[in-house]
């Protein structure tokens, strides 16, 4: 039975066409994978499907019945929801609260049921083995749960279709398992889900069939079961496709970085020494303290003991002021909350860091500003028409460009990414391996920590293992696979061997 038929869907933004002839089946009980870059069409098409935009021309079928002109509210009644990347959260909300907002239920005396709302929360989150609590505060929620938070809000009011967009992006390992068997459960119920990941590995494990859009256009449709992840990414990218892997082994400088027996939110007694031009990945289970060290290195958490020095000098701990004038930079994970300041151009969101070191100028000299940015747009090719744009008008991975544009602008040697490509289609994502590939080669020093094992495999000189807040193995390049990594990051190996 078909749960969805979209077909012949036009759209057009100022008369730019960015849907052409657009087709979607999805089956009951069906994950279906929606494929493409960044800019394909994918969020365009669902935003139609929702009722978000008005679609210019075609027709949608919803379980046979023809939808026209609805709004996100009736989309929703009839049985479609839509799990942003970008969650749709409050955080200053209880959880239970987040759940029942604009539905909520009252007593005969029209005052709110709180009882009862958080008993059916409790209920909901038992039956998805979901451990949250009603009571709880949003923002005290960790990333892996407000994702959960946000599936479990959309299957409480009986969702017959659920949109997953990039749903595993905060979720760890076991997380992700999790989550896949509370979808294969819901397929068995007759719930169908439309999946958009960049993620092929996941796109295998969990989809049924799969659609790829390019430029807003029909590419092509099948089962997952007959084809391959190449093919898919061809298809995806089209004559832009390069399987060639991108490391390449390289001459390093003298040690630049020293990290002390450095303790901190999350890390402990880690001890690490890096050379100019080197690039080490970070990785282990979401947790596990590689991104939280990357943090207490650049100043954002408190460290509790320990030294960082650079170039042989002391850096101040707990200033993020004192480790940019160490030329330490960091590009944060969450590109939506931590690096993205909606209301300004992209020129401002590029030389804001640089502002905070020479904050003694009295003036921003434009002409300055717009060469620099024509500069890095170059350097980095960032995709964009005017530097005057909104930042939100870029894809994920031409934004993530301007950020990284904003720390080289800093004139910093050190740069600390934390999960970069997150969120970022294929294409996109073999243009940021090829940046810090390249940035290495000049003598830029890189930690770059990440859940994806095949991007430590692309660009990484030595991979840090951690482990319960220790750094239990450093591997060669040539040591870097999925198995090994995986059995270091749970402590399935004995790791007190030498480091």
């Amino acid at each position: 039975m078909k749960r969805l038929e979209m077909s012949g869907i036009y759209k057009a933004f100022n008369d730019i066409p960015v849907l052409k002839d657009v087709h979607l089946t999805v089956e009951a009980g069906e994950v279906h994978a929606l494929l493409g870059e960044n800019g394909a069409g994918k969020s365009t098409l669902m935003n139609v499907l929702t009722g978000v935009y008005r679609r210019d021309a075609g027709k949608i079928l919803f379980d046979g019945k023809e939808l026209n002109n609805t709004s996100v509210k009736q989309t929703e009644q009839q049985g479609i929801a839509f799990v942003h990347q970008e969650l749709n959260l409050f955080n200053d909300l209880l959880v239970y609260e987040n759940i029942f907002l604009g539905k909520e239920y009252t007593n005969k005396f029209g005052k709110l049921d709180k009882k009862r709302m958080k008993d059916e929360a409790k209920k909901l989150f038992a039956e998805l083995e979901v451990e949250i609590d009603p009571d709880e505060k949003v923002e005290e929620l960790t990333p892996s749960q407000k994702q959960l938070l946000e599936i479990s809000k959309a299957l409480f009011f009986n969702a017959k279709l659920l949109i997953l967009d990039e749903p595993t992006t905060s979720l760890n390992n076991q997380e992700i398992d999790h989550l896949f068997r509370i979808i294969r459960r819901l397929k068995e119920k007759g719930t169908s889900f439309i999946f958009i990941s960049h993620k092929m590995p996941e796109i295998f494990e969990i989809a049924d069939r799969y659609t790829v859009l390019m430029n807003g256009t029909f590419i092509g449709e099948g089962n997952i079961a007959d084809t391959n992840p190449e093919a898919i990414t061809k298809m995806m990218v089209g004559s832009n496709y390069n399987a060639e892997e991108n490391y390449q082994t390289r001459a390093c400088g003298d040690t630049i970085l020293e990290i002390k027996n450095f303790t901190g939110h999350g890390f402990k007694n880690v001890n690490l020494d890096v050379k100019k031009g080197e690039i080490v990945g970070m990785t282990g289970l979401q947790g596990s303290g590689s991104s939280e060290l990357l943090q207490g290195i650049f100043g954002v958490t408190r460290a509790d003991g320990g030294a960082i020095h650079v170039n042989g000098e002391n850096v101040p701990l707990h200033s993020i002021h004192k480790a940019m004038k160490h030329k330490i930079a960091m590009l944060p994970a969450n590109r939506k909350e931590n690096s993205v300041i909606a209301d300004m151009s992209l020129l401002e969101n590029m030389y804001l860091a640089e502002h905070t070191l020479s904050a003694k100028q009295f003036q921003i000299s434009k002409k300055k500003e717009e060469d620099k940015f024509a500069k890095y747009k170059k350097l980095l090719n960032v995709k964009a028409q005017n530097s005057a744009d909104p930042i939100t008008s870029l894809s994920g991975g031409n934004q993530q460009k301007v950020f990284l544009a904003r720390w080289l602008n800093t004139e910093a040697e050190i740069l600390l990414l934390d999960n970069p490509t997150q969120g970022i289609d294929v294409g996109a994502k073999a243009e940021i391996y090829k940046l810090i590939l390249e940035l290495a080669e000049s003598g830029k020093t890189i930690l770059i920590n990440t859940l994806e094992i095949p991007e430590l495999q692309k660009v990484a000189d030595r991979c840090a293992v951690f482990y319960d807040g220790e750094l239990v193995k450093m591997l060669k390049h040539e040591e870097i696979n999925e198995e090994t990594v995986m059995m270091y990051s749970t402590n399935a190996l004995n790791a007190g061997e030498e480091r």
